[in-house]
């Protein structure tokens, strides 16, 4: 079984590109709605080996919320941008931009498990 910082890092990879979601809409997203903060921290500790769209999680007001001392915000901005994703008054519209993965099979395996096979 995959750890829930696993988990929060399975996921968050799936976010397209130009898309965002909340810590809250991940941590509900994993079972675990009151987990928002720890979403948070499972980001911050991302391993260096995983390419992880970080940047594609904000608060749930559209804003980035970023006070570890360690990122520049800006950073975050500019790679959403990178993305075609724009700001009003430094906020994302989430109507607009939040990714709803209602279709999308999230099969929430470990990364490092290979995806299931179909049973024969």
């Amino acid at each position: 079984m995959a750890s829930f910082f696993e988990q929060v890092w399975y996921l968050v990879a799936k976010i397209p590109c130009g898309k965002v979601a909340t810590y809250g809409q991940i941590a509900y997203l994993l079972g675990n709605p009151r987990a928002a903060r720890t979403v948070g921290w499972a980001l911050h500790g991302i391993p260096d080996d995983l390419d992880i769209p970080w940047h594609r999680v904000i608060n749930s007001k559209g804003r980035i919320s970023m006070d570890c001392g360690e990122h520049d915000p800006d950073l975050q901005r500019l790679l959403l941008e990178g993305e075609g994703v724009e700001f009003v008054n430094d906020r994302i519209d989430l109507v607009r931009y939040q990714w709803r993965p209602v279709d999308e099979n999230l099969n929430l395996s470990p990364l490092d498990e290979k995806e299931p096979q179909d049973a024969v």
